[in-house]
């Protein structure tokens, strides 16, 4: 039986994201959160850029309500996630389940596909997988908090460099490069002074520019 070409992908997203989790999950346990406090956000919330900012946050001595608030701002990106990806959703219990499959990684792999049904299996593979390897990232990093380094191994480079890989495909076509471009440079700008985690919302303000490029805004 041949393995579905997708397959592959996903691995590499999950691998990324397992990575990512380990620093997570160590920078949880040296901020002076208790070890299960990371494997359990990342199975009920599974929002890697939240997620930190909530703990970040906390670790900080801020608010705990402040730092909901904050996160739930990050959130705000799963909304233009969630129109993108209904197509690949399915209908039924099936599209229930895929709901909590939705994320960045998963959400980009099912776009980069040529039909439906393909973005469909691409969605599934990378959003079950990162499901599993996100919390389990996180778990082993807080076990291992005393002796990961995320710094010094470079972890947090990982997951980037897996989604550049992913998007690069689409600047082939001249449509998405602006709006492309103009996202990388929202986000370039808000980096150095919006909070953290919220850089990457404001680059979704280039995707209604990306919609008109692509004669999609009615």
């Amino acid at each position: 039986m041949e393995l579905d070409p997708l397959v592959r992908p996903a691995a590499l997203l999950s691998f990324a994201v397992l990575c990512v989790g380990l620093a997570y999950g160590a920078q949880t346990v040296a901020a002076g959160l208790p070890w299960w406090f990371a494997p359990l956000l990342g199975v009920t919330v599974l929002a890697a850029s939240s997620e930190m900012l909530f703990v970040g946050l906390l670790a900080a001595g801020g608010s705990p309500l402040l730092a909901f608030a904050a996160g739930a701002l990050v959130n705000v990106r799963h909304v233009p996630y969630g129109l993108a990806a209904a197509p690949y959703l399915g209908t039924g219990a099936a599209r229930i389940a895929r709901f909590h499959l939705i994320n960045d990684e998963s959400v980009a792999l099912a776009l980069a596909q040529p039909d439906v049904a393909a973005g469909r299996r691409g969605l599934t593979y990378a959003g079950a997988g990162i499901a599993l390897a996100w919390p389990l990232g996180a778990a082993a990093g807080a076990a291992l908090g005393s002796i990961v380094d995320p710094d010094a191994l470079g972890l947090d480079a990982v997951f980037p460099a897996v989604i550049l890989a992913l998007i690069i495909p689409a600047l082939r076509e001249a449509a998405p490069r602006r709006p492309l471009a103009l996202g990388a440079v929202l986000a370039l700008t808000a980096a150095p002074w919006a909070p953290a985690g919220l850089a990457p919302v404001l680059a979704l303000l280039a995707l209604p520019v990306l919609r008109v490029a692509m004669g999609r805004w009615p």
